[in-house]
């Protein structure tokens, strides 16, 4: 058993400078130079894809056989669709999110030529122009628009601001931590989660101790648009291990202070024998946790194993309130999602076995009657 500990002042100061970074789907370079710059400070070696998809590198003693943790940098955001005859902006969602958690948002609307700054309102905004109307219109994202902070009363006035049709949105993360440990934010999802990796990451390397197999951190920039991990992975990894949200409410097992493993989102179940692993190692180390099925989820470990990916996938997940909304969670579970992935970079593979993509019966696990 290793001492691993998980430099939370770290945790919290990069999570800070991760918020602090508008990437909302396809608008994601410079987070990934932030993430890059980060990896050469820890000595972490790297490489990127074409579109700036991130594997780095931890060596261990077997190199036949690896493993990979994934967290995606994007976040959900909006693109301008519309440049509107009174000179407001109508937008369309980048990801799955309701037009309800945008309502009222600031934004930033990045041009060809630089950024400008708005509020996404309804259209029916005011309560002193329209009364109760306010409150019977529907809730679509055809019901919202941006009013740009420069004079604009027409599609033309907007397009001599160089606002265009296809301009990416960026709403504001709005970071507050309190004494008692919770933080509120935008986009948590996914950036409490690269924080958490690379906390472990650090603690691992702190500690010292010897990597059983080569474990690749990936971090992905399309996790929100469906095909996250499927073009990152190195073809000799067997199990991946995905950190994500957990989303809470009534109908889940609800853990805000420990790790959520999920057992199965609406991908389909992860893999057995990896995600009793990663229960093995919360009751071995004492760290929080409850079981969770996600219905209405789905995660980097979906679009890895969609491309055709033969790996054993699993989901641990910190606990956020109000997914995709003003998102709440707790340092103790961002400690505890650190602390797992740190000590699953530190155990045996799942399965020995496979170190071959096809093999023989020997050696297959086999699950309990």
């Amino acid at each position: 058993m290793h001492e691993i500990t998980i430099d939370m002042q770290y945790l919290q100061d990069l999570l800070l400078q991760l918020l602090g970074i508008p990437s909302p789907t396809g608008y994601t370079d410079r987070i990934v130079h932030l993430a890059c710059n980060e990896l050469q400070a820890l000595d972490i070696p790297f490489e990127l894809t074409r579109r700036g998809a991130i594997r780095a590198d931890l060596s261990g003693r077997t190199s036949s056989l690896d493993r990979a943790v994934v967290a995606h940098l994007d976040t959900i955001g909006a693109m301008v669709r519309e440049l509107k005859y009174n000179g407001r902006l109508a937008i369309a969602p980048i990801g799955t999110w309701s037009s309800r958690f945008a309502e009222g948002a600031r934004v930033t609307v990045f041009t060809d030529q630089g950024s400008l700054r708005g509020t996404i309102l309804p259209l029916k905004a005011s309560g002193h122009v329209y009364g109760d109307e306010i409150d019977t219109q529907p809730v679509n994202w055809d019901q919202l628009e941006i009013r740009v902070d420069e004079t604009a009363l027409s599609s033309d006035d907007l397009a001599a601001l160089g606002l265009h049709v296809g301009d990416w949105v960026a709403v504001d993360p709005l970071p507050e931590i309190r004494p008692s440990g919770y933080v509120n934010a935008r986009h948590l999802d996914n950036k409490a989660g690269v924080a958490a990796l690379f906390a472990a990451a650090k603690a691992v390397l702190a500690s010292g101790a010897p990597l059983p197999l080569d474990c690749h951190l990936l971090l992905t920039i399309s996790e929100e648009v469906g095909s996250g991990a499927s073009a990152v992975l190195h073809g000799d990894v067997a199990e991946m291990v995905s950190i994500d949200s957990a989303p809470l409410h009534g109908g889940h097992n609800l853990c805000e202070r420990g790790v959520s493993v999920a057992m199965m989102d609406s991908s389909g179940p992860f893999d057995y024998h990896l995600t009793h692993r990663m229960l093995e190692l919360c009751r071995d180390h004492g760290i929080l946790h409850r079981r969770d099925v996600f219905r209405h989820y789905r995660c980097d470990a979906a679009s890895a194993v969609e491309a055709g990916n033969d790996l054993r996938t699993a989901l641990v997940c910190f606990g956020v309130d109000g997914t995709h909304g003003y998102e709440r969670t707790h340092f103790d579970s961002l400690q505890a999602t650190a602390e797992l992935i740190a000590q699953y970079m530190l155990s045996e593979p799942v399965v020995w076995r496979d170190r071959y993509n096809l093999g023989p019966l020997n050696g297959f696990p086999i699950q309990p009657k």
